[in-house]
């Protein structure tokens, strides 16, 4: 039995397991979307799509396939203290870079994120202890552990069937940075949705270097736990600067 034929469950052809992903990916990004930009009735699909993404690989793929995205224990235990390391960093790096070039303008990423904070649900009488405990919980578990399981296992592997690792990773971490453009670079405001073309292309530039980083983690450790570590301690940073800095 050759990779590609491993990789998936028994019951599911490499190119239809392939074809399956890309409707994931697109359908994950569509929900996204919704879940920011729609209505407040519509607000679910965000989480929804987290927990989609976790269930995938054991949904699509088989055992093996499960260990060849990184459903196993790192290759050595300095990986998990360098990644949280890492991620911090990086988010610091994201922080600073905003606030050197934008101030506490909307063309600053992390004012963006604190803006849909505010869209999301009413802060006005909240704590900003509180407040950084509602959003930071789910920050820290769904979405490093959802999409560390889709972009950097099941997506990234379902293409190095097909590409280069390089090149693979290259397609994975730019799904990844335009998918994010919900969180900065299309604003939704009273006159509707707005372009934030400078801010926006630098922003999704930043979130595929974070993916890259991301992905050099999975592979160097064997393993996805570092990399969700790493995106788990990006979002808490990024949290911890928004409600220290840039929310009052």
């Amino acid at each position: 039995m050759d990779a590609a034929n491993r990789l998936w469950r028994p019951a599911i052809r490499p190119g239809l397991g392939f074809g399956l992903v890309l409707v994931c990916a697109a359908t994950f990004a569509g929900m996204r979307y919704i879940g920011m930009f729609g209505p407040t009735s519509l607000r679910w699909a965000l989480p929804l799509s987290f927990t989609i993404m976790a269930l995938l690989p054991w949904i699509l793929l088989g055992i093996d396939g499960r260990r060849r995205i990184g459903l196993r224990r790192a290759n050595a235990l300095r990986w998990l203290p360098a990644a949280i390391a890492a991620g911090a960093l990086a988010s610091l790096a994201c922080f600073a870079l905003g606030l050197l070039l934008f101030g506490h303008s909307a063309d600053n990423w992390f004012v963006s994120v604190a803006a849909n904070y505010r869209r999301v649900m009413n802060t006005a009488d909240m704590g900003v202890v509180t407040l950084h405990l509602v959003f930071t919980l789910p920050a820290a578990l769904f979405s490093p552990i959802g999409e560390e399981l889709f972009f950097r296992g099941t997506f990234q592997e379902a293409l190095e069937q097909r590409f280069s690792a390089n090149k693979s990773t290259a397609i994975e971490s730019a799904v990844f940075g335009l998918v994010h453009l919900c969180h900065h670079g299309l604003l939704l405001g009273a006159a509707g949705l707005s372009v934030r073309p400078v801010s926006g292309t630098l922003w999704v530039l930043l979130m595929f270097s974070v993916a890259w980083m991301f992905a050099t983690l999975r592979k160097r450790s064997g393993s996805l736990y570092p990399a969700m570590a790493s995106h788990a301690a990006f979002n808490v940073t990024m949290n911890l600067a928004i409600f220290a800095w840039l929310w009052f």
